[in-house]
This record gives C-alpha cells, sequence and structure tokens, in this order.
C-alpha cells in the first residue's frame, strides 16, 4: 500500500475535495497491435510505470488523451475515402460520343479525381498530417493499348499541336461488347507519407482505386477499288 501510495502525489491535500477525479492510466487489449509480440501485461506495467495518477478538480478539464503521431496518422488515414477515377476522351463522334479505331483518344481526368490528398488528425497535444499523392492514370482497355505517363491533358485544338502523355489506341469497335461501348479498367495509385508534431514520420503501404468506365468505339470503313485505265 505505501508503494501504491507513491502513485498518487500530494493526495493527502485533496482529502477534503469530495468532487473532484483521480485520473488513473489504462490499458485496453482489444486495441493491442497485432504485430506486438510483447504479453499485453509487459506493455501494461511499461505505460502505468511512466504515467502517475493524476488529479483534476471539479470543473476542471480532464487530462487529454495520449497518442502517438505514427497511430494518430494511421487511424486518421484508416477514415479516409479517396474518390475513384473519372476521364474524359477525345474524339468524340456522333450521338454516342464515340472515338475512332486506330486513332490516338486522348484521356484525362475529371471531377473529383485527386492528384493529391492531404489530411490533418489531432489528438491531444499530437498532430499528424498525413499526405496522398498520385503521379498518373492506369489505363487499361479490353481492345487496344494505352500509355500514360500523367493526369493527361483536356483536349484542345491548342493543346493539340503540343500533344498528350495519356492515350490509348483502340484496334477494334465495340460492336461485340454488351452495350456497344468497350470496358477500361482505370486504377490510380497513392502513396502514403505522415508526419507528426511528436517526431514521427513515414510511410504507409500504397494506397490504389479502381474503377471501370466505358467508351463507345467506332470504325471508319472505306471502299477499296481497283484502278482501270477506261476513261
Amino acid at each position: 500500500m505505501e508503494e501504491y501510495k507513491t502513485h498518487f502525489p500530494d493526495y493527502e491535500s485533496y482529502a477534503d475535495d469530495t468532487e473532484g477525479y483521480w485520473y488513473t492510466p489504462f490499458c485496453d487489449p482489444r486495441y493491442m497491435a497485432e504485430d506486438d509480440e510483447r504479453d499485453f501485461s509487459e506493455i501494461q506495467d511499461a505505460y502505468v510505470a511512466d504515467h502517475d495518477p493524476v488529479y483534476v478538480p471539479a470543473g476542471q478539464a480532464a487530462p487529454e488523451p495520449e497518442i502517438d503521431g505514427a497511430t494518430l496518422a494511421q487511424a486518421a488515414w484508416d477514415a479516409v475515402t479517396i474518390p475513384t477515377a473519372t476521364i474524359g476522351y477525345n474524339p468524340m463522334v456522333g450521338d454516342v460520343g464515340a472515338t475512332i479505331v486506330g486513332m490516338d483518344t486522348w484521356v484525362w481526368a475529371t471531377g473529383d479525381t485527386p492528384k493529391e490528398v492531404t489530411v490533418t488528425a489531432t489528438a491531444g497535444s499530437t498532430t499528424a498530417t498525413i499526405t496522398a499523392t498520385a503521379k498518373w492514370l492506369t489505363l487499361q482497355p479490353k481492345d487496344g493499348t494505352a500509355k500514360c505517363t500523367s493526369f493527361g491533358i483536356p483536349w484542345s485544338e491548342d493543346n493539340d499541336a503540343k500533344g498528350t502523355d495519356c492515350k490509348i489506341i483502340f484496334n477494334r469497335s465495340s460492336a461485340h461488347f454488351k452495350d456497344n461501348v468497350t470496358p477500361v479498367d482505370i486504377k490510380v495509385s497513392y502513396a502514403i507519407t505522415y508526419t507528426a508534431t511528436d517526431g514521427a514520420s513515414g510511410s504507409m503501404d500504397t494506397h490504389t482505386t479502381s474503377t471501370t468506365t466505358a467508351i463507345p468505339v467506332a470504325e471508319i470503313q472505306t471502299l477499296n477499288t481497283r484502278p482501270t485505265t477506261e476513261p
């Protein structure tokens, strides 16, 4: 008992305070990291040894929760949802907006497709900032080949002269697909890094969003005739 009392500094001075509270350290085994090889009792003993109970008089705020920067960053990132990519393309011919077999089909990210996402979370005195950064779209058409080393740029007459580094060349029309549209898989991979005010920093597993869109593909047919010497 005498040793236990040493964890409650100046406890005698609060003997007549019937409205204040002691806050004591507590560890919950439900939140123990799955890859931690230590026994829970070992973790708990180490934490309690470094954290004495704190007395808070009535009307004052309870102690702020403690959380290390790496744990806070992971918890914040687990709550984030990055929207999947949406794209625009050109050419768009006719009522259905079809591109053409064999032509360079420009592709670019549209809508809420983010190149970078930044999240900040605070718990107690610790603040963590997480940044997710992507460099390009990954395009996989069912019929054709794709090359994309960026998020693309929208086609315009001015941009046409500059060219694009994000395009698809379809090698077959969409006629054999359901609804006469060619599926195109779109992925965006994000590198995740974080920093925190307690000095923690590092990276997390790459995050990839995936979706499938559909592009109608038409073909231009021509008639070849044998030359003749007749007038």
